[in-house]
Parts: structure tokens; C-alpha cells; sequence
């Protein structure tokens, strides 16, 4: 098959697994899909092609707009998208990161096996739902004042450090050692800061969770031996993000350029596309906004990895360092940063969004913490809670095909209210604890509904083709013990 045709839409196949959608009409680069022909039948379902499209509009677009292989239909920008956006000519769009800005993951190993944990499931479950907050609104392991908030804003996990929440192994296995430079806690506003000051250390709600997880395969022995991973360990995977605070971050800076570049949203094909120009005060002040949210994302996720330690502490009745839980990476996948990349063999400084997708760093790259550079940057990639989930290493031609980024998850095959109509929680709780003995607990049934597993893609299919393209390669697959969800 050369070409593919989707609702009037046509890609031409540029090589396997690599699709492209010709410039035109406005378009001011062409738009790329990474995908197989099966993956490509899903991703037509929705609007995300019209969307990947569109993100060629925006000023400043480098080489060519990508959707991952995991994309889906999003706000505006697909969720699966990375746009480079020239920092000096382009913009930077809020759109185009998301509401929950540094949403991500991070997993967590230990030296349990899962022979350790036989028999203590419900009890680890539950204990984990009782001790870690889950669901809309206010509740978190730490409540603070807006002082607080602004520290953790501009420190990042060094906060959490600082407030025996970390040890400084974490922050040298974390993106950014978690703290971005840049962030300006004065760029968010009052409202933000007090949804977020009562939510530091939560999880939320929709697709968030943290499992419990085996390690079930270890493909590359070399690597997997560089992360800590080996065949039947036991790891925790903790995916949250920003919370309220991030959300209405992104909703402020939304309605300013509505207000303040009217001129540039009337040239965009979708209002959601929002940017503000580069070089503008709107866009200096949303990227440091931004940055602090990143912080604040960082803190969230540390605080519950705080929380997960002391709680199995008490379930296995053993100190979290005796059971080797250190922090194996965390990578956030809703972001937009600043970041110099070879272009027809020239060094630019663009804006890197990535929407649902990876940063997928290769061996060798300075940005990758010295534990792994020889081996590449660690991508974790989950699955739903019925399938598995797979860590990967920053793939060789990652920088050339995707400006050093990969898939984020399995990618979402049906909307959350076609999910409700089609699951009921229960039945999904109780089929996975019966046949796949996965223990499932949640604030309610709707929320497993709409995570079901069959909600989602094959997320198989979409590691596969990372690997085969290079942008992010197998290192080791897990699976789910136990999962607790908002």
C-alpha cells in the first residue's frame, strides 16, 4: 500500500510505518503519522488526522507536524502530537501541551518478587486506596499555605528534598533532576495556586492511577540490567500530573491569547490551537507559568512515591531502603520545553510540544542523567490495567525522526462516555480479579468503566512499531498486580 485514505484525508507512505500528509492549503509543513496499516484504521476513527493537520498551521512549524502511534483526538492538538515550533519565529501554544501540564509517569523498583507479594494483594490494595488521595477535588498528602506552593513552584523536588519527602537519589533519576529552570511562580495565578495548594501528592482522577506491576519480560539483558530490571520483580508506576493548578494554568493563558493575539488565533484553523507569538510577553510569561506547573507535577508524583514506600513499609513490615525502592526514572509527557536540535544541519532553539508523547533521548545525549547515558534515556510506556505496560530506551533515530520523542500509552480507542455505556465497572473489576488476578480499586465504578481494557489500543502494536522505527527500543514489559484509580 502506497497511499491510505481516511475521511478525505490522504497519506502517501514515505517508508513502513511512516506516513505523510502533503503540504497544502496553508499547511506550512507537511504532517507525519507514525503507524502501522492496523494502527492507522483506529486512528482514522476520530479526528485526529484533521488535528495533526491543522498543528501545520502554526507559525514557526519545523520539518514536519508527527503523531505518534498511540494519537488520538484531543484538545486542538492530538493527544500523541509533537510540534517543534521555531523559538525565535514560531510560538508556543497552551493547547498544544494540554490542560494538565507535566502529566507523566514514573516507576519505581524494588528487589520484591512476586512471590513476596502472593497473598498480600487485597491487603497492599487497600492500604494503597486508604493512604495515597485519589479523585476530583482538594485532599493530598501535604495541605499548604500559597507560600509553599510558590517554593514548590520554583524548586521543584529539591521542596521535597529539603522537607524529607525525597533523597537525592530521586532527583538524579528524574527528568530535569525535577526541577525546571525558568519557572516563574509569579506567572500563576492566585486561582491556580489555591486549586492546587490542598492536591500536592494526589493522584486525581480519569486515566490516573498507580499499579503495582511484575516484570514479565526483560528483552534487552544489557539494559535491563542498567535500569534494575530483571524477569519477576516487582515495580510501582505511578501517572498523575498537575492537578487543578496545571488545569487552570492552562485555561488562564488560553483566555489571554484570546485577548491578546486575536491576529494569530484568526490565522489558526482551530481556535484550540491557541499560541502566543514568540518573543511576545505572553509567551515568555506562559513558558514560565508552565515550567512551574512542571515543578509542581514533580512534587505531586514524589510525594505519592513518598506515600507508596510508607505504605509498604507497613504491609511488608521491612524499611522501603531494604526493599530497594529507588526511583528508576520520571518523564513527563505533556510539555513543551525549550530545546536545541539539528535542522538541515544547522542548530535551532525550538519549542518541543509534546502532547501525549515521550521525550525519547538516545545513548550518548548530555540530557540523559549519567546513570544511563551509555544506554539511552528510560521511556515508560503504560498500558490499561487489563494489558501490559513496557519500559523502553531512547531508540537511535529517535533525534533525526522525531526530535528525540516516542509514544506515551496505548492511546485511548473510545471516548469516556461510549466507554460508561458499553462497561459497567463492576463486572470489570471482578473479570480482572477472576481471570488475570488483578485486584482493581477505585472511587467508583465509572471510572473503571472508562478505563477499561478494551477502551484502549493495543499497546503491543504500538510498542512495536517504536521499536521497528528506532525512536524508542524494548527493554522490558510488566504487568498488573494491583491498581488503584481515582
Amino acid at each position: 500500500m502506497t497511499t491510505f485514505d481516511a475521511n478525505g484525508i490522504t497519506l502517501e507512505r514515505v517508508r513502513e510505518y511512516v506516513w505523510e500528509i502533503p503540504q497544502e492549503d496553508g499547511m506550512r509543513a507537511p504532517a507525519r503519522v507514525l503507524a502501522s496499516e492496523a494502527l492507522l484504521e483506529e486512528i482514522k476513527e476520530d479526528k485526529t488526522l484533521e488535528q495533526i493537520k491543522n498543528t501545520t498551521h502554526l507559525p514557526g512549524i519545523t520539518n514536519h507536524a508527527i503523531c505518534m502511534p498511540d494519537g488520538h483526538q484531543g484538545y486542538g492538538f492530538p493527544v500523541g502530537g509533537v510540534g517543534a515550533l521555531d523559538a525565535e519565529n514560531g510560538c508556543i501554544s497552551p493547547g498544544a501541551v494540554g490542560y494538565d501540564i507535566n502529566c507523566g509517569v514514573r516507576m519505581m523498583r524494588t528487589n520484591l518478587t512476586y512471590d513476596d507479594l502472593r497473598g498480600h494483594e487485597e491487603e497492599l490494595v487497600d492500604s494503597l486506596f486508604a493512604n495515597i488521595p485519589s479523585g476530583l477535588g482538594g485532599g493530598g498528602v501535604v495541605e499548604a499555605g500559597v507560600d509553599t506552593v510558590d517554593e514548590i513552584l520554583a524548586r521543584g523536588v529539591d521542596w521535597a528534598l529539603e522537607h524529607d519527602y525525597a533523597v537525592e537519589d530521586d532527583l538524579l533519576h528524574c527528568e530535569d533532576e525535577g526541577m525546571r529552570e525558568g519557572a516563574d511562580p509569579s506567572k500563576i495565578s492566585q486561582k491556580a495556586k489555591d486549586r492546587g495548594k490542598n492536591q500536592i501528592g494526589s493522584l486525581g482522577s480519569g486515566n490516573h492511577f498507580l499499579e503495582v506491576q511484575r516484570v514479565t519480560d526483560v528483552f534487552d539483558d544489557e539494559v535491563g540490567e542498567a535500569f534494575g530490571l530483571s524477569e519477576d520483580q516487582i515495580v510501582v508506576l505511578i501517572h498523575c500530573g498537575s492537578r487543578g493548578l496545571g488545569h487552570q494554568t492552562c485555561n488562564d493563558y488560553l483566555r489571554k491569547i484570546e485577548q491578546q493575539h486575536q491576529g494569530l488565533l484568526n490565522q489558526l484553523p482551530d481556535k484550540e490551537l491557541a499560541a502566543a507569538p514568540a518573543g511576545s510577553q505572553l509567551a515568555e510569561d506562559y513558558y514560565g507559568a508552565m515550567n512551574a506547573a512542571i515543578n509542581f507535577a514533580w512534587v505531586n508524583r514524589q510525594l505519592i512515591m513518598h506515600r507508596t514506600r510508607q505504605v509498604f513499609e507497613r504491609v511488608f513490615d521491612r524499611s522501603w531502603e531494604d526493599m530497594e525502592m529507588d526511583l528508576l526514572y520520571d518523564v513527563a509527557h505533556n510539555i513543551a520545553k525549550k530545546e536545541t536540535h539539528t535542522v538541515d544541519g544547522e542548530e535551532r532553539e525550538l519549542y518541543v510540544h509534546r502532547k501525549g508523547a515521550t521525550r525519547a533521548f538516545p545513548a550518548g545525549h548530555p540530557d540523559v542523567p549519567k546513570a544511563y547515558r551509555d544506554v539511552g534515556q528510560p521511556i515508560i510506556i503504560p498500558g490499561s490495567m487489563g494489558a501490559g505496560s513496557y519500559v523502553l530506551r531512547g531508540g537511535a533515530n529517535s533525534m533525526d525522526l522525531t526530535f528525540g520523542s516516542t509514544a506515551h500509552g496505548a492511546g485511548r480507542l473510545m471516548s469516556r462516555t461510549q466507554a460508561k455505556n458499553e462497561y459497567w465497572g463492576g463486572d470489570v473489576q471482578q473479570e480482572l480479579e477472576e481471570q488475570e488476578q488483578i485486584y482493581v480499586k477505585a472511587q467508583s465504578g465509572a471510572t473503571v468503566a472508562e478505563e477499561a481494557p478494551g477502551v484502549y489500543k493495543d499497546v503491543d502494536e504500538v510498542v512495536r512499531v517504536s521499536d521497528e522505527l528506532g525512536i524508542g527500543d524494548k527493554v522490558a514489559r510488566t504487568f498488573p498486580v494491583c491498581n488503584i484509580k481515582g
